[in-house]
């Protein structure tokens, strides 16, 4: 028995657009320089404050505090407008749909997203039932550390060497390799190839369909 661990922004749906509006809209408000989406798609997967700090670069404080809850405040706001829309990566939803008839494979989701964000996308796109352990920014310390990775192989069962971490942040790949687990970076999410790589990635997917390649192979990664 295997466990695959999904990130979610970047790696099932595609949500930097909303993401960076609502953090350009948090900074404008509070006369503070608005970063630009490269700067945004860097801090996500972290979780919001200290994505927000390192936005800033320094270190927690009242005020980011402050702004990430205007961020939440935001983000609320946004997810009610018509246009609202966190679409899933083409591949994505045919994959999900073929893990969950294996009876090998258990999924679940690894993600810097609220637990109010992820109820949403599930709601949305109709599999949450598929996903046997959640981890989100409500419940655990933020990528990289380890914590979502081993409280998700606890609830399973499954031996963090018999768990995937699938995602498309350098924080997937080190929160992977610090937990024992395999790293698969993706290449069609906000970090590219080569930085998933040098923070530890086992391999690459190109495709959502190149999981299917790996999930017998684990003898490889070493």
């Amino acid at each position: 028995m295997k466990l695959v661990l999904f990130d979610c922004d970047g790696t099932l749906v595609d949500s930097a657009g909303i993401i960076h509006d609502c953090m350009v809209s948090t900074f404008r408000e509070a006369g503070l320089r608005e970063p630009d989406m490269a700067e945004t798609k860097g801090v996500i997967g972290l979780t919001l404050n200290l994505a927000i700090a390192r936005l800033l670069q320094r270190a927690l404080d009242p005020e980011i505090e402050h702004l990430t809850a205007r961020y939440k405040y935001n983000f609320q706001a946004h997810r009610l407008l018509p246009g609202f829309h966190e679409p899933l990566y083409d591949g994505i939803a045919p994959l999900l749909e073929s893990l969950a008839r294996r009876d090998d494979i258990l999924v679940g989701m690894v993600t810097g997203k609220s637990r109010r964000g992820v109820q949403s996308v599930f709601a949305t796109h109709g599999f949450g039932s598929q996903f046997i352990a959640v981890r989100t920014a409500d419940d655990c310390p933020s990528k990289p550390h380890p914590a979502m990775v081993l409280e998700c192989c606890a609830d399973t069962g499954i031996d963090p060497a018999s768990t995937i971490v699938v995602g498309d942040a350098i924080y997937d790949m080190q929160m992977a390799r610090s937990a024992g687990a395999k790293a698969l970076g993706v290449a069609w999410g906000y970090h590219h190839a080569e930085g998933l790589t040098a923070a530890g990635a086992h391999a690459i997917l190109h495709a959502p369909a190149d999981l299917a390649a790996h999930l017998g192979e684990e003898t490889r990664y070493a």
